[in-house]
Formats: structure tokens, C-alpha cells, sequence
């Protein structure tokens, strides 16, 4: 074992506790970003000048009119910048454009001295519009050959061979939708410059270092005239991953444009009409099966819709790539990525970064698939899980570790979930009852943790030691509800030897952490809670040697546990704040800055090989439906999932995650219906469900009935902060066996055998779609080619 895995006696890490914040979330006492608005002193509020058409260059942009409106201050420009006129790392997003891409772009901001002021004052603004022609859906930027950014291509083995010796070859295609963050906090930011012209913003932002990044290369100051701070965040789901950027630079140039705080929030409309959503996909496909129903070759086309500028899409689209496998070994496999240019809002992070997207691909095919190969759906994944001891490696080259975990919780789950007893009763249950029918579906999932750029897999920490014996921490992590600073107070406290009450945790700024990475792929406990370690360690090694001196021993034979350090083979002991007073008395320093490089990492992207991957986490659901043939209405009688979240470092939070991750992918997979207008009128391009009215969110209704989720058991993951492994992301993909049980259910009102296409979104709508195709007989059997049919929303 890692000493980096090693817990020592009595850890803290691996204790259930609640949230850190959990009683400042319930009593609404907790601070958010746009409550320090009341704490400040001649705020001025921004509002966007929207412009609402999806294309058009524009021709006059009239400011005039808005200073005739009543406590209007400022008008913010692209004349006003500074510095570089661009929100994004890529080069492709005007802060202030001249050519508008969706409907709703905001052109300019109005500062008014209140925020109704400001709003009339946008209003005020007068735009002049050359409009063009807009591409809205994923399709009508694959017919135009509007695409952008890199076009990966993963290939291994010899396809040509592989179809050659395949029994049985099927062909498809499948279009899904994106998915709307939905975070309770909109996006919000509140800029101050002090009397030296330095920026102080506070941030709902899970990118600090990169927020400040792009607020100096738009003032064209160096980066530390700009500090930037995030208290927490209302939910972020990589919303907040790199769309605030741009959002905190207005403010912050209008903070130093009128030397007065500048607050900005966007109301819920303009965050879900002007923030980009997760990636819907399009997927064309062949797929060749052995005559026992392995998998011999793949061959695929995955096309993203990126939006209007390339934000985050060209790593979400590796990702898509790199799970496309999720747990099948595919010998022979050719999948090209492309990235759609269309007239929408920038698509952007989104829990699991691609990876769901792939995964859902190869799911829906073996779904597909397995009536027409006349196998039960969960031995057919089975067939093709990757085997321990076989040297298989991932079609970009990573071989897997822990092949055999992909069946230990496979195996886990049935046993746990009584499946065999539970398919009799559903058969039984199916037969008496003509329309009404249920499902138990098996998904399992394989995803990678790090970032695909090795450069991001790097986290900073500080840790100060006061006189009295307290501790602060500061690390570069940003806490979005998940958890994140409960598990780096129990990091720090474990390595210190201290109980959890000598340990708070700062909030995250730059300033006292420079250069983090995102708070995003899962990594965030990886990276912090490794220097966080470090940062510990270093003061620990420090004190080890002043307890020595005080308790007679070599250092080495001196521990501390539960604040309290004692030499092996000795009763004499020293209490943690009289070690620290001693060592503040004897000049020790009591502060250390931690470091962390996840180490093994290597990619080159463009041979798309490597070994991206720190390691993979895993994890297995089983999920059993009921749908209503009248209505494809349905609800979900159960779940049970086993995860792979290696030593927990705070279980309750890891339930708490693998719970609310798993909600919110079936909400993509089964509710949650993106819709814009796709016609030739004056709101061409406007998003249509762009309230909680409107868009579907899951709730209470849609729980499990039964929810049963259980934690691997002796999981430790050698080379990671106390033997954890990552839990943000991984089991948002677990709710692919919601879909296949749904698609089950709606193949038992049609004969056997039949395949099932089925949306995504699988709303009740396309759920009775789907049961209407099976009572026809529209599905294939006996092995005949799946047709080439779209499951598609009816707008794409």
C-alpha cells in the first residue's frame, strides 16, 4: 500500500458525518454569492442588452437612449475592454460580439443604481441587425457540414477483419438530448476594486484560477491585480466550470470603469436562454457480434453539438470517445468525433463530461441488440465485460486495472437485489396483466478519473497552525454542495492527528492558492485531499520533532492520535496545543504549502493513446419499472446500487452522491426534454423550455420507491488519498438501467424477441411510442438488421 493510501490509527476519514455547511443549508443561513450584494455599499447592478435572434451581424448598437432611464450609470461595451475582448480560452467567445450566434446574446450591459433601473435601461438600447440564416439543430449542422474544433479519431485492432469474422452485423443510428444544469444558484458575481485599482471578485465559480485568468486578460491587468473568491456555490454540475468567466468579467470591468462594486446574477429565464447545457450527441453505427454474441467490432461516428463557440467541447468529445467502451472489451474499433457548430447557446461541462454520452451509446446498442441475438440483455453485457487476467486494454490503449471489480459488483447487486426471484415475479406479473408491465434492468459502468489534459491534474493547499492550536485550511477545491471541504477537514485532521474540531476550512481564493485546477472531473478530493496530505504531512514532521525532544524519544517512535502525542513503549504524553506552543516558542514554522501531481498520466491526443487515467471507478444499479400501456406513463418501484467508491473518505456524503447522481441521470435519460423552435418565424432559435414549468425536472415523484445503495467493501485504491477513489460523476451513469428497463418493459407488450428503439429523453411520451412500435411488430426479431431509425427528440 501507498503511503499516500496508508491510513494511520484512528483516522477521521472514513467516519460518517454530515456536510460541513449542512445546518447553514437547512436554517438558510448560509452565504451565497449574490448575498453579499446586502453586506456592500452603492452596488450597481449589470443587466444584458439581449438581442433575440439566433444569426445576424450587427449594424448600430445605440446607447443613448438607455441613459435617459432614471439611475442608469454605465454602458458597457466592447469599446470599454481594456484588454482582450474574449470570454473563453479558446479565442472564440467576444465578451461584447459583433455578430450575434443565439438567440438572446447579450451585446451589451446596463449598470444602473438599481437593478430595475438597469433592466429599463436595456431595454432602453437599440440594435440594429443584419439577420442570417441559423442552424438550430444538431441535424441542420450536419446537412450544412458546420462543424468546428478538433476531429479525433480512436482506433484499435483491424475492423475490416473483425466484421469479417462477425456472425452477426447490425447498423443504427441514435440522437439524444442535452441536459439543463438546473443549479438552485444562478450564475452570480460581485466585483470591488480597492484604493491600489486591484479587482476583488466573488464568484459562484468551480474555476477560480481560470475566472481570474480571464478577468485580467480582459482588463489587461496581470493576474494578481485580480483575486477571486468563491464562498460556495448552489449547485454547479460544470455549469460554473467555465461559463462564469465571462459573466465576472463584466462586472469587474464595470467595477473599474465606475470605481463602484458591480453585482451581477442572472434571473433563472436569461440563465437557462444564455448558459450552455450538456452535449446532446448524434451517433451512426455498426457493430459486428461472434455467434455467441461477443463483440467483435465497432465502428461509429459521435457528433456533438457544440453550440455557437467551442467552450469545453472538444474534451467533452474525447471523453465521449474514450467511454464509449464503458465495461465491453472491443477488440477492433473505429469511433470518429466531431463537433456540430449551431446557432444555440455554447454547450459546455456537465457532469460526467462526455463520458455518459458514450456510454449511452454502447448501451443503447447492446440494449438493441440483444433481443435480435436471442439473449437476455444482462447476459449479454455480461459476455462482454472485460476479463481479469486477459491483458485487455481500452480501445485508446489504457489497460484496465481491476477488470475483475466490473463483475464483483455486477455480481454483488443481483445477489443483493434477489434478481433471479424478482424476474419470476415480474414474467408472472407481466402474463396477468395485459396493460401494465414490468422490467428489471442490469447497467453496469467503468469510468475514468482525471483530466483528459494531464496539465489539470495538479492541486494546491495551505495550511496555517495558530498559537492556540487551531487550524485553517485553505485549498484550491471549490464546495458546490458535494462535500468536497467536509472531506478535506477530515483529510487534514486524519494527517494531523487532531479531532475535527481543532480544523476550519477558508474559503477558496487565489490568492492564497494559485494556479488550481477546475473543481471538475471528479478529481477534486483526489487532487486537494493529496495536497492538502502534503501540506499536513509537512507540519506534522515538524512537531514529530519537537514532541521528541519533549517526550525523550526518536521521532520516528513518536505518534499522534486524537490530538494527543505519545512515544512507543512510554507513558509520557504531550497534549496538541501545548506541542504547538512549544514549537511556536522554539521557531518552528507553523504554515506549509501542499502539492499534489497525480503521477502515471500520458496522453497524446492526437494518436488519441495514452493512459489518461489515474484508475477507474465502477459500479453496477439494477432498477425495476412499471409502465402503463395507456399512457407509457411509468414509475420506478426500485433500485439497487453497489459502487466503487474505494475507502470512503466520509460515507454518508459518498451515499449522498451516488444517490443524487443517479437521480439526475435519470432525469436526462427519462424527463428532462430541451426544446427550441425550429421554425422559420420571427423566434427561430428561441429555447422553449426555459422555465421549471416547462423543462421537467425529477422530484420526490420520481424517487425509487425502494432505493438500496451499498459501498464496495474492501475497495482501497493504492495511490490516492487515503485509499478513496473518485464518486461525483461515476454514478450519474448508473441510471442507464432506468432506460433499459423501460426499454424492456415497453418490448413486453409486443411478441418476443422484439428490439426496442427507444428516445432519450424516454419521456412517457416516447415511452408509449415505443410500447405502440412493439405491440405492431415494428421492432426487428429472429436476427434481421436493426433498421437505421433515429431515436430522436421530434424537434431534431
Amino acid at each position: 500500500m501507498s503511503q499516500l493510501s496508508e491510513r494511520p490509527e484512528k483516522p477521521v476519514v472514513g467516519v460518517s458525518m454530515p456536510h460541513e455547511s449542512a445546518f447553514l443549508h437547512v436554517t438558510g443561513t448560509a452565504l451565497y454569492t449574490d448575498d453579499l450584494v446586502q453586506r456592500t455599499k452603492d452596488v450597481l447592478h449589470a443587466y444584458p442588452v439581449q438581442v433575440m435572434k439566433a444569426h445576424g451581424t450587427i449594424t448600430a448598437l445605440r446607447t443613448g437612449p438607455a441613459f435617459a432611464v432614471p439611475g442608469v450609470v454605465r454602458v458597457l461595451t466592447g469599446a470599454d475592454v481594456p484588454g482582450v475582448n474574449d470570454a473563453g480560452m479558446k479565442h472564440d467567445e467576444p465578451l461584447f460580439p459583433d455578430e450575434v450566434m443565439f438567440y438572446g446574446h447579450a451585446v451589451a450591459w446596463v449598470l444602473g443604481e438599481t437593478l430595475e433601473a438597469a433592466r429599463l435601461g436595456a431595454a432602453a438600447v437599440e440594435v440594429e441587425l443584419d439577420e442570417q440564416p441559423a442552424l438550430i439543430t444538431l441535424r441542420d449542422a450536419m446537412a450544412a457540414e458546420s462543424f468546428h474544433g478538433a476531429r479525433p479519431l480512436m482506433e484499435t485492432g483491424d475492423i475490416d477483419a473483425g466484421f469479417a469474422d462477425s456472425a452477426h452485423v447490425f447498423t443504427g443510428e441514435f440522437q439524444f438530448a442535452g441536459q439543463e444544469h438546473f443549479y438552485l444558484e444562478t450564475h452570480a458575481a460581485l466585483a470591488q476594486v480597492d484604493e491600489n485599482g486591484q479587482v476583488f471578485i466573488q464568484s459562484s465559480t468551480q474555476h477560480p484560477s481560470e475566472t481570474q485568468e480571464i478577468v485580467s486578460h480582459v482588463l489587461g491587468v496581470p493576474a494578481h491585480e485580480v483575486t477571486v473568491q468563491c464562498l460556495r456555490m448552489g449547485g454547479g454540475f460544470g455549469g460554473k466550470e467555465m461559463q462564469p468567466h465571462g459573466f465576472a468579467a463584466v462586472a469587474a470591468l464595470g467595477a473599474k470603469l465606475t470605481g463602484r462594486p458591480v453585482r451581477f446574477r442572472l434571473n433563472r429565464t436569461q440563465d437557462l436562454t444564455m448558459s450552455g447545457k450538456r452535449h446532446g450527441f448524434h451517433a451512426s453505427w455498426k457493430i459486428g457480434f461472434d455467434a455467441d454474441g461477443r463483440i467483435q467490432a465497432l465502428d461509429a461516428t459521435l457528433t456533438a453539438d457544440g453550440g455557437w463557440s467551442l467552450d469545453l467541447s472538444e474534451p467533452v468529445l474525447a471523453r465521449a470517445l474514450c467511454h464509449i467502451d464503458n465495461t465491453y472489451w472491443i477488440p477492433n474499433a473505429r469511433v470518429a468525433g466531431r463537433i456540430a457548430k449551431t446557432n444555440t447557446v455554447s454547450n459546455t461541462a456537465f457532469r460526467g463530461f462526455g463520458g455518459p454520452q458514450g456510454m449511452l451509446v454502447i448501451e443503447d446498442i447492446l440494449g438493441r441488440a440483444a433481443p435480435q441475438l436471442g439473449l437476455d440483455p444482462m447476459e449479454l453485457r455480461e459476455r462482454n465485460f472485460y476479463q481479469p487476467g486477459q491483458g485487455h486494454t481500452t480501445p485508446y490503449g489504457q489497460p484496465i486495472t481491476q477488470a475483475e471489480r466490473i463483475s464483483t459488483v455486477w455480481q454483488q447487486v443481483q445477489d443483493d437485489a434477489g434478481i433471479a426471484d424478482r424476474k419470476r415475479d415480474i414474467a408472472a406479473f407481466n402474463a396477468a396483466h395485459p396493460n401494465t408491465k414490468r422490467a428489471l434492468a442490469i447497467t453496469g459502468i467503468k469510468f475514468g478519473i482525471s483530466f483528459n489534459l494531464t496539465a489539470f491534474n495538479q492541486g494546491g493547499a495551505l495550511v496555517l497552525i495558530y498559537k492556540d492550536g487551531s487550524v485553517l485550511i485553505n485549498h484550491g477545491g471549490t464546495e458546490m454542495g458535494q462535500g468536497l471541504h467536509t472531506k478535506m477537514l477530515q483529510v487534514a485532521a486524519t494527517t494531523l492527528g487532531i479531532p475535527l474540531h481543532k480544523v476550519r476550512l477558508a474559503p477558496t481564493r487565489t490568492d492564497k492558492v494559485p494556479n488550481t485546477s477546475a473543481t471538475a472531473a471528479s478529481a477534486g478530493a483526489d487532487l486537494n485531499g493529496g495536497a492538502v496530505k502534503n501540506a499536513c504531512e509537512q507540519l506534522r514532521e515538524r512537531l514529530l520533532q519537537v514532541a521528541a525532544t519533549q517526550l525523550g524519544a526518536h521521532a520516528s517512535d513518536v505518534r499522534l492520535v486524537e490530538g494527543v502525542a505519545r512515544a512507543l513503549g512510554s507513558d509520557k504524553e504531550l497534549a496538541w496545543d501545548d506541542l504547538v506552543r512549544t514549537a511556536y516558542f522554539q521557531r518552528v514554522q507553523l504554515s506549509a504549502a501542499g502539492f499534489y501531481r497525480t503521477e502515471g498520466l500520458h496522453w497524446d491526443a492526437k494518436a488519441f493513446k495514452g493512459s489518461p487515467f489515474k484508475y477507474f471507478a465502477y459500479g453496477a444499479a439494477a432498477t425495476e419499472v412499471e409502465v402503463d400501456g395507456f399512457t407509457g406513463a411509468y414509475r420506478i418501484r426500485r433500485v439497487d446500487i453497489v459502487h466503487d467508491v474505494g475507502d470512503s473518505l466520509s460515507p454518508m456524503i459518498d451515499i449522498g452522491q451516488i444517490e443524487g447522481g443517479f437521480v439526475q441521470g435519470a432525469g436526462w435519460l427519462t424527463l428532462e426534454d430541451l426544446r427550441w423552435d425550429t421554425g422559420d418565424g420571427p423566434h427561430r432559435g428561441r429555447l422553449l423550455t426555459q422555465a421549471a414549468s416547462t423543462y421537467k425536472l425529477p422530484s420526490f415523484s420520481e424517487m425509487p420507491e425502494e432505493f438500496n445503495v451499498t459501498l464496495l467493501e474492501n475497495a482501497t485504491e493504492t495511490g490516492v488519498v487515503y485509499g478513496s477513489k473518485a464518486v461525483g460523476e461515476p454514478p450519474l451513469m448508473l441510471a442507464f438501467s432506468v432506460r433499459e428497463a423501460l426499454r424492456q418493459a415497453a418490448a413486453a407488450f409486443g411478441p418476443a424477441g422484439i428490439s426496442v428503439a427507444l428516445a432519450s429523453p424516454a419521456t412517457p411520451e416516447a415511452v408509449y411510442w415505443a410500447i405502440e412500435a412493439a405491440r405492431s411488430g415494428a421492432g426487428r426479431r429472429n436476427g434481421k438488421e436493426i433498421p437505421a431509425v433515429a431515436s430522436a427528440l421530434s424537434n431534431a
